[in-house]
């Protein structure tokens, strides 16, 4: 009896690891407080304990098309997003007959993300982009990104409560955008933007999974950005006023992994969707995880 036990531990502790594996350990003296690698069966809903889904075309009671004039209803349908059983999640914008558009916005159930004082939050995905280029990717616009959490409740708070965009591609290109959202001045509601790109990635952000990573250094003041270990950009605190970096950064937030259609950034890099925008191809997340440093 004791063989079979100590065999059936030993099992369970193998099934444990693997379930985890896809998420890497903390290093550097930062320790992982939250985190999803998408373990589950295939063709499942994510883990409602950790992700909640946005429905329609923008919160109830918010501007239209989340803001931003982007185009898709988004579902809670697991043709829209699901877990492969490969330890993937996919999110899949798909065209109907009809020309409709439905894709798929979650949102992370936690939105209390901040940096400890004097410490560090770093927020990291791996994903694969959806694989389609030229006149096919047009109008497409994965992204991992953060709102405040103040924003919960309130919709008419932006862009003064904060808004991390850790990765956003658009039109297939193979070059990601990294962005900070705060108010141009304390109390405004005109959005004062910092961003910064990296391109010609190899290989292409399209046919690879590939890292991005977000720092939030209360200690230096500073946000950094990255992709695979590659620091491409960051602000500091003396770009902004000091109300108005303690207003993006005393508070927590929460997270958005979605692939929107059309909209206001796609546009801006040639428009889309059109009848050439090829539907089905998904957004591939392998794993999101949050880790803090202590000071």
């Amino acid at each position: 009896m004791t063989r079979i036990l100590v065999t059936a531990s030993l099992l369970l502790a193998s099934l444990l690891t693997i379930v985890i594996a896809d998420i890497p350990p903390a290093t550097n003296g930062f320790s992982l407080i939250w985190g999803d690698d998408f373990a589950g069966p295939a063709n499942s809903a994510v883990d409602s304990e950790k992700w909640q889904h946005d429905i329609g075309g923008g919160y109830p009671g918010g501007a239209p098309n989340w803001g931003t004039g982007e185009i898709q209803q988004a579902t809670n349908n697991i043709a829209n997003s699901f877990q492969d059983g490969n330890g993937n999640l996919k999110i899949v914008p798909i065209r109907d007959d009809h020309g409709t558009w439905t894709s798929a916005r979650l949102e992370s159930i936690r939105d209390d993300f901040r940096a400890p004082p004097g410490g560090v939050l770093a927020v990291e995905a791996k994903m694969q982009l959806p694989d389609v280029s030229g006149p096919a990717a047009a109008g497409y616009w994965p992204a991992i990104w953060m709102l405040g959490a103040p924003y919960r409740g309130n919709l008419h708070n932006w862009p003064s409560v904060g808004e991390f965009d850790i990765m956003e591609n658009v039109n297939g290109l193979n070059c990601v955008w990294g962005t900070l959202h705060s108010a141009a001045s304390p109390g405004s509601n005109q959005d004062r933007e910092f961003g910064s790109k990296l391109l010609d990635i190899s290989p292409s952000l399209q046919s690879a999974p590939h890292t991005y990573r977000f720092e939030l250094d209360d200690a230096a003041k500073e946000m950094r950005w990255y992709v695979d270990g590659k620091q491409y950009f960051s602000v500091s605190s003396s770009q902004l006023s000091a109300q108005t970096w303690t207003d993006v950064t005393n508070h927590g937030y929460f997270i958005i992994l979605d692939v929107a259609i059309g909209g206001n950034m796609p546009a801006g890099a040639g428009g889309g969707p059109t009848m050439a925008t090829q539907s089905g191809i998904p957004l591939t997340v392998d794993y999101v995880a949050v880790y803090q440093k202590k000071p």
